[in-house]
């Protein structure tokens, strides 16, 4: 009986590689020739500022492709890094190129994925500009939890934080401390409980309600946007 072809992305040659934790895939003012597809791990965009303060821009997950845009970028503009070990497969340019060329819908779903990758950094914006930092937190945490649950690492209600508290002051524009104590304001008030590493929501409506989280910029099916 003759075996079902792969599907075409799985056919493009890969080169896999495992990077350790706080290592650059990618930085600022390079050219690469090739994309990654982020297989297992947990990554970020961020930026640095001359006075050496970094701002995490956006997290990435399995099933990410988080630096499709150089392939019509020529030049980084940020830097893609690792925040836990993180299995990737890279593959060429003109290997993703020709795919598209032969296989136009998934040329489109390449573009869908840069235009919500857009989507969210919209809503990061308005979240370290114009929210405080409880509602900060929540939104981060909300957006988290549906991510995650889309890629099935979800189990009622709770999932390993693959972060660091400076991670999350990063990503939210504050300072450790100022984490600590809002990580315990959203506990004290029965949102959220944290063991080690699991995260578990206790109160879905009530974390959204804080985080003025709506999942629509993420474009999930409804099921898995909770």
């Amino acid at each position: 009986m003759p075996s079902t072809p792969k599907p075409p992305l799985q056919r493009l040659p890969l080169r896999l590689k495992t990077i350790a934790a706080d290592q650059d895939i990618v930085s600022e003012g390079d050219t690469p020739a090739e994309c990654c597809l982020l297989v297992g791990g947990f990554a970020c965009r961020y930026n640095v500022t001359a006075e050496g303060k970094r701002q995490i821009q956006s997290f990435h997950m399995s099933g990410d492709i988080p630096d499709l845009q150089t392939l019509h970028l020529e030049v980084m503009d940020h830097n893609l890094g690792t925040l836990i070990p993180c299995k990737l497969a890279f593959i060429q340019h003109d290997d993703l190129r020709a795919l598209m060329r032969n296989h136009p819908r998934l040329g489109d779903l390449f573009w869908r994925d840069t235009l919500i990758d857009a989507a969210v950094f919209r809503q990061w914006v308005v979240n370290v500009g114009r929210r405080q930092a409880p509602a900060r937190m929540a939104h981060l945490l909300c957006e988290l939890l549906v991510r995650l649950r889309a890629v099935e690492l979800v189990e009622d209600h709770a999932f390993t934080l693959p972060v660091t508290q400076g991670d999350l002051a990063d990503a939210m524009g504050l300072s450790n401390v100022h984490v600590n104590r809002v990580s315990q304001e959203l506990r004290a008030k029965g949102l959220i409980a944290l063991h080690g590493k699991t995260l578990k929501v206790l109160d879905w409506e009530g974390l959204k309600r804080t985080g003025e989280f709506d999942p629509t910029y993420l474009h999930l099916a409804k099921k898995e946007a909770l």
